[in-house]
């Protein structure tokens, strides 16, 4: 089952190896039919219009998307515990969890980012798989309404993890980052400090990155080849 993994594939950061694969990894999801016949349709169309552009354009509008403030951040446990105690004993925890079923990740790679917990999601039972997806489906639904909000086609991919979670989202958290979009300041004085907060978040450089999973890149190709 690579539907749940291929999603986190398409939210890793854009290198022309990944990009050139998309169509196969489009085509393996609709062999799998997990994903509902309308929003398969909806990510081969932002598939195809995204492979249109510069490879650079591409990766900027990512690096934009998600690595400019922690509103869109990939790592899950960014949205939970932010910067306390509690999310180090958290990865540690879900790193144990990953061990189980056989995914090892190494010191550089944080496991709670989405494309990680993704592939962990592939390797399970679907029932299990839609049961954990459902667990952060907050976080999902929340990330995917602010990218709708700004008109940014990212939040496809959000539309459908949530779609195959089949979890009841709290309007609040719809509400809350619609809002949240809605009174963002883009002001240059605004920006300057979200740079600030972001370099302060960041911490190692080497896992600071929303797509800091430094083996994402060969796996596409071995899931895709071997297929």
């Amino acid at each position: 089952m690579k539907t749940f993994k291929i999603l986190g594939l398409l939210l890793t950061y854009p290198v022309p190896e990944t990009v050139d694969l998309w169509p196969s990894m489009l085509d393996l999801l609709e062999q799998e039919k997990i994903l509902p016949k309308k929003q398969l349709k909806q990510l081969q169309i932002w598939a195809e219009g995204n492979r249109k552009k510069d490879i650079y354009a591409l990766q900027e509008d990512y690096v934009e998307t998600f690595d400019r403030g922690r509103g869109h951040c990939l790592h899950l446990f960014e949205h939970v515990h932010g910067e306390s105690r509690e999310r180090g004993q958290a990865m540690v925890d879900l790193t144990s969890v990953y061990a189980e079923k056989g995914l090892l990740i190494n010191e550089t790679e944080l496991p709670d980012y989405l494309p990680m917990f993704l592939e962990y999601c592939s390797l399970c039972e679907f029932s299990e798989a839609q049961s954990l997806l459902g667990e952060v489906s907050n976080i999902i639904a929340s990330i995917g309404a602010k990218l709708k909000q700004r008109d940014n086609n990212y939040y496809l991919i959000f539309d459908s993890l949530l779609v195959l979670a089949k979890a009841k989202v709290d309007k609040k958290i719809i509400d809350a980052a619609i809002a949240f979009v809605n009174a963002e300041d883009n002001s240059l004085d605004a920006l300057d400090k979200e740079w600030e907060e972001a370099e302060a978040f960041g911490g190692d450089p080497q896992v600071s990155d929303c797509h800091s999973c430094s083996s994402m890149d060969e796996q596409t190709i071995k899931i895709v080849g071997g297929l």
